[in-house]
């Protein structure tokens, strides 16, 4: 079954007078359960197609299915609802909130589904992740790797269908890149999750099963694994 299903979607933004296409007339399918790099070049239109998929922004044209749901039907809460719902994500940048600890940036989603096992869940996500003994630290305490990790731990947290990661190892050494890596693939087979990544790095892209290959905002090549 589709989880993720793109049809003809295009993304133009008006600059001045002229029109900048970002992504253009994009078509795939992911199944429940596969794991998809997107890879090309800087500028190629990858974040952008990786955002409207998880409903994060809307396509100019085209649609966006998600786990069964029209996203360009739905008004920004309608979507934020279901990113709660279905949806992880990893980032570059980690995006933890810089005045709650792990731990309780781990929680967010948790709170967010009224789960009353929140703080016990957390502390299960962090454990797993190498940081139970890190719980009470705020992200400035922590290294990239670990900062990285801890949004690892947020991002599986509400159990999601489809996990996006956009460059989850761009900031990063290459030895913490590869736990991270690892981290993620483990995880992610453990939850039986969906997995989609953006990222620059050929060799992270071909642990996946699936690489989309996107160069001036069209899908060059689709090749599965």
């Amino acid at each position: 079954m589709s989880i993720l299903s793109i049809k003809n979607l295009s993304k133009t933004y008006q600059s001045g007078s002229r029109k900048l296409t970002v992504l253009d007339e994009v078509n795939f399918d992911i199944q429940a359960g596969e794991t998809l790099a997107i890879v090309g070049p800087s500028g190629s239109g990858k974040t952008t197609l990786l955002g409207l998929c998880a409903g994060l922004d809307s396509g100019t044209t085209g649609s966006v299915v998600l786990n069964g749901q029209a996203l360009e039907k739905m008004n920004e809460d309608q979507r934020a609802s279901v990113r709660n719902k279905d949806v992880g994500f990893i980032f570059q940048n980690f995006q933890l909130l810089p005045t709650l600890t792990a731990l309780e940036n781990v929680m967010v989603p948790l709170e967010l589904k009224k789960r009353k096992d929140a703080r016990q869940k957390a502390l299960e996500l962090l454990a797993k992740v190498g940081l139970g003994d890190r719980a009470t630290h705020y992200p400035t305490q922590l290294s990239g790797g670990e900062q990285q990790r801890v949004s690892i731990a947020r991002a599986f947290a509400n159990e999601p269908k489809i996990l996006f990661a956009d460059e989850p190892t761009g900031n990063l050494d290459t030895e913490t890149g590869e736990m991270i890596e690892k981290l993620i693939f483990d995880l992610n087979k453990e939850q039986g999750t969906t997995l989609v990544l953006v990222t620059h790095d050929l060799e992270l892209a071909a642990k996946t099963q699936r690489i989309i290959h996107i160069k001036g905002g069209k899908i060059q090549e689709d090749v599965h694994a």
